[in-house]
């Protein structure tokens, strides 16, 4: 038997499935993931069947199967347990030229269901013509145990890199060789061995594909903890910039063309400077490289990324923050404590024994030198504001309603204090910052300074 192997576009569609017991259900919940509209004629009905007819995914018809059921429907899955029903429906199928798949009878099946391995818009279908579906099964855990969990978010930004090369090329070599390269991941390893560098596809605005920096929590120092983000991007990198506290076991993920270079210090001894760190992360960007900032914990919580996005910004280098597992988290984890346990605290304020110094203004009041980080703040900010004024803290004291943050759909809105209650209901979960941090923040994003998108 000499099949094709096809993908059909079923959004839309109409389909029909004749039989409502335990075999039909499994191809149901299969059919309805495709858009198909969907149609079951049975004279007895499974109870979960009848729920999702209940609720509008399917139309339900309790009664038995007619031939002139099966016209206007692009395709038709016979599921009964009569085999006398399912040669009657395939049989039926046939005559109008709709493809028909007659559930565990080979011979009266146009199509065969595979056994499938998705990630993302990544689908691997596995058939053995009907002959094993218990090996096809065995054989797509195989692939599905060895197959990387980010290829469906890489591959998302493939096809967008993709279309914007299509949109800003034109025809050539030169541009088929380039969509070639950015494709060309490996993607199966033996056990124990370091995965190869992947490609990453990044922007192609004003033509340059590389050319930016990525500042990068690596975690307490577990390579486990790190996220799948930051572990696809240090396996990208051109250049890794890393803080002393690094391990090597992180650092071993990093393509072996990689430039790793040491600025952090031990113990305070610096073996160079901020500004000097700063400098690099502009030269080998501005010459093309894809440059990570490798910090320790999280870039964002006394890893000096304020100097860095600020210099980074000044010299118009685009960069992007991936976060990580800061300390305070994981040794709290490690101890089983619970920082915001509801019988012993109800705040959390990250402060450090260090400060920048500076000669050309006085110390903070104590109770404003701290950034405040309110999750889930209610409806009633007024409330709130009022009682932070009553406290001590001045009307035009910074704050931000970050809403889904690092969703597609995340939403940041700037106020004051005295302005908070006027803020626009924002959608769930939300988060509220305020300090004069966050005051940094809007004069950073007032610069001609674009960051990348959330991948």
């Amino acid at each position: 038997m000499s099949l094709l192997p096809i993908f059909l576009q079923l959004e839309g569609r109409p389909g029909l499935i004749v039989g409502a017991g335990t075999v039909a259900l499994d191809k149901i919940g299969t059919l309805l993931k495709t858009g198909l509209r969907l149609r079951v004629i049975a004279p007895r009905v499974h109870p979960d069947i009848r729920s999702l007819a209940d609720e509008g995914k399917l139309e339900l018809i309790e009664r038995p199967f007619e031939p002139l059921d099966l016209e206007g429907n692009f395709l038709v899955i016979a599921a009964t347990d009569s085999p006398e029903v399912n040669t009657a429906v395939y049989r039926s199928a046939l005559e109008r030229n709709i493809l028909c798949n007659s559930v565990d009878d080979i011979p009266n099946c146009d199509f065969f269901f595979g056994s499938i391995v998705r990630r993302g818009d990544l689908q691997i279908a596995i058939s053995t013509a009907g002959q094993s579906p218990a090996f096809a099964q065995h054989l797509r855990h195989e692939i599905d145990n060895l197959l990387p969990t980010d290829i469906g978010p890489w591959l998302a930004e493939l096809g967008q890199l993709r279309r914007e090369i299509l949109a800003t090329h034109p025809r050539s070599e030169a541009r088929k060789l380039l969509l070639h390269s950015l494709a060309d991941r490996p993607v199966f390893q033996a056990p124990g061995v370091a995965q190869p560098a992947l490609t990453r596809p990044v922007s192609t605005e004003s033509g340059n594909l590389r050319g930016h920096v990525y500042l990068v929590g690596s975690g307490p120092g577990d390579p486990d903890l790190l996220t799948v983000k930051a572990h696809r991007i240090i396996q990208s990198a051109d250049v890794i910039l890393h803080d002393d506290l690094v391990p090597q076991a992180i650092l071993d993920l990093a393509p072996k063309t990689a430039e790793i270079l040491n600025v952090g210090k031990r113990c305070g001894v610096k073996n160079i400077t901020q500004e000097e760190i700063n400098g690099l992360m502009i030269e080998y960007a501005k010459a093309g490289r894809s440059v990570v900032r490798l910090k320790s914990g999280d870039p964002l919580i006394f890893g000096r990324a304020a100097e860095e996005m600020s210099a980074l910004a000044e010299a118009g280098v685009r960069f992007e923050i991936v976060p990580g597992v800061t300390s305070a988290l994981a040794a709290a984890a490690a101890a089983g404590v619970s920082l915001t346990s509801r019988n012993a605290a109800s705040n959390v304020i990250f402060s450090t024994g260090h400060h920048a110094q500076s000669h050309n203004s006085a110390p903070l009041p104590e109770i404003e030198d701290a950034t405040r980080v309110v999750y889930m703040p209610g409806r009633n900010l007024d409330l709130l504001a009022l009682q932070w004024i009553q406290e001590g803290l001045p009307s035009d004291f910074p704050c931000a309603i970050v809403s889904r943050a690092a969703q597609p759909d995340q939403e940041i809105q700037f106020t004051t204090l005295k302005a908070l209650g006027e803020i626009a209901q924002v959608a769930a979960p939300s988060l509220l910052l305020a300090g004069w941090a966050v005051r940094e923040s809007v004069a950073l994003r007032s610069t001609t300074h674009k960051s990348l998108p959330a991948r």
